[in-house]
C-alpha cells in the first residue's frame, strides 16, 4: 500500500473518532444552577395583649416640706436639745435661750401696767367729784373738762402698757424654739454658749420633712393632653426608682402639675406624693420615674428586636408559609421593655424575623433557628 493510501485511512478515522467525540458531548445534559442556602433566622409571634401607657423619666426627690430654723430674739444660746441628724417631733423642744433678759423686761412692763392703773384710778375719781362741784358751781366746766382729757389720756396709755406687756411675754416664749413641723434635722449650724440674733441669715437647724415625701419629675409637652385627661379619670399611680440600681420600687400618686409649660426646655413640671413610711426615698436623690397613663387592653405587641428603622421608617420581616419573607412598613406606638406596640403594618397571628437581618432581602428563603421556633403564617 503506498504511503498515500495509508495517510487518508488515519486521516478518515481522526476525523471519525472526533465526529464521535462531539457527538457524546452534546449528549450531555448541563449542570443545573444550584439554589441559594437558607438565612438561618430567629423568629417570633406577633401577639395581642393589654400593654401600659407608661412615661419614662428622671425625677428627683424633694423634702414635702422644708423649715429653716432662726432665732427671732437675740440671746445667749443656753441648750440644744437634740442631735443633728434626729427626727423631731412638731411642737418638740429644740434651742433655750438665756431667759433672764427677758423675763425683766417682762416684769417692766408689767410695773408700767401697774402704776398708769393707778393713775387712771386717780383721774377717775377726780373726774367724779369734779362733776359733783360742777352741778353746785363750785368748780369751772373748763376744769371738769381737762379732767376727762386726762382720764382718756391715761386710758390709751394703759391700752399702750398692756400691749407692751403681751409683747413682753411673746419674746420670752421666743427665748424656746420649738419645732415647726415634724421631720428630720440637718447639720447643726450653731452650739450652746454663743450668741444667736434675731433673724440671722444663717439658721440654726433645718428641718426636712421626708415622711411623705415629693418625686419632681418633667413630662414633655406633647403628653401634657393625656395626662390630664387620664388624670380627670383617677389618680395617676407613678413608680419611682433609685437610680442606683436598687430593686426597691416607691408608689406613690401624681399630685401636682405646674400652670405653664418650660419654653426653655419644652417639658412641663409634675409631681407624686409617696408616704416613704420606709424612708428609701431621700431629698435630692435621683430615680428612674414611671407615670402609668393607662392600659391598652388589645394592642398589637412584637418583640422589640424584629423592629429595624429603615430610609422609609420602621419596619419588620413577615415570615411567610413558603419560608420565605416579605419587609413589611409598620408604625410604631411605643416601646415597653422588650415588647413594642404596633399601630399597623402586621396582625396578631403573624410572626416576624427577631434575628438574622443583615442577610435578609425581600423574598429571601430562610430557616427557623430552633426546634421550638413559631409557626410562620402569611
Amino acid at each position: 500500500m503506498s504511503f498515500a493510501m495509508r495517510l487518508l485511512i488515519i486521516t478518515c478515522l481522526f476525523g471519525a473518532s472526533v465526529a464521535t467525540g462531539c457527538a457524546k458531548g452534546e449528549a450531555q445534559p448541563q449542570r443545573a444552577a444550584s439554589a441559594p442556602a437558607a438565612v438561618p433566622v430567629a423568629v417570633g409571634p406577633v401577639v395581642q395583649k393589654s400593654m401600659p401607657l407608661d412615661a419614662n423619666v428622671v425625677g428627683t426627690v424633694e423634702a414635702y416640706s422644708t423649715v429653716s430654723v432662726r432665732a427671732q430674739v437675740t440671746g445667749e444660746l443656753t441648750n440644744v436639745n437634740f442631735k443633728q441628724g434626729d427626727d423631731v417631733q412638731e411642737g418638740q423642744e429644740l434651742f433655750a435661750l438665756d431667759r433672764r433678759p427677758l423675763e425683766g423686761a417682762l416684769l417692766q412692763a408689767q410695773a408700767t401696767l401697774e402704776r398708769d392703773t393707778a393713775e387712771a384710778a386717780n383721774a377717775k375719781a377726780i373726774v367724779q367729784r369734779y362733776e359733783q362741784l360742777v352741778d353746785r358751781g363750785i368748780v369751772a366746766r373748763e376744769q371738769r373738762d381737762n379732767a376727762r382729757t386726762s382720764v382718756a389720756r391715761l386710758e390709751a396709755t394703759l391700752a399702750s402698757d398692756r400691749a407692751a406687756v403681751e409683747n413682753a411675754k411673746v419674746q420670752l416664749q421666743y427665748a424656746t424654739i420649738r419645732a415647726p413641723i415634724s421631720g428630720r434635722t440637718g447639720a447643726l449650724m450653731v452650739n450652746a454658749g454663743n450668741l444667736v440674733r434675731a433673724n440671722d441669715q444663717t439658721p440654726l437647724v433645718t428641718i426636712n420633712q421626708i415622711s411623705p415625701i415629693y418625686v419632681s419629675f418633667a413630662l414633655p409637652e406633647p403628653l401634657l393632653a393625656d395626662l390630664r385627661r387620664y388624670m380627670a379619670r383617677g389618680v395617676l399611680r407613678v413608680e419611682a426608682r433609685p437610680s442606683s440600681g436598687d430593686d426597691h420600687i416607691a408608689l406613690g400618686d401624681v399630685t401636682f402639675i405646674d400652670n405653664a409649660v418650660d419654653l426653655s426646655t419644652g417639658t412641663i413640671k409634675v409631681k407624686g406624693t409617696f408616704p416613704n413610711n420606709d424612708r428609701q426615698l431621700w431629698p435630692g436623690q435621683f430615680v428612674n420615674v414611671v407615670v402609668r397613663l393607662a392600659t391598652e387592653s388589645a394592642a398589637t405587641v412584637v418583640p422589640t428586636a424584629a423592629v429595624q428603622t429603615g430610609p422609609d421608617g420602621p419596619y419588620v420581616y413577615l415570615v411567610k408559609t413558603d419560608q420565605t419573607v416579605e419587609l413589611r412598613p409598620v408604625t410604631v406606638t411605643r416601646s415597653v421593655g422588650n415588647e413594642t406596640v404596633i399601630r399597623d403594618g402586621i396582625k396578631p397571628g403573624d410572626t416576624v424575623v427577631t434575628d438574622g437581618h443583615l442577610r435578609l432581602v425581600p423574598g429571601s428563603r430562610i430557616s427557623i433557628k430552633g426546634a421550638d421556633a413559631a409557626k410562620p403564617t402569611s
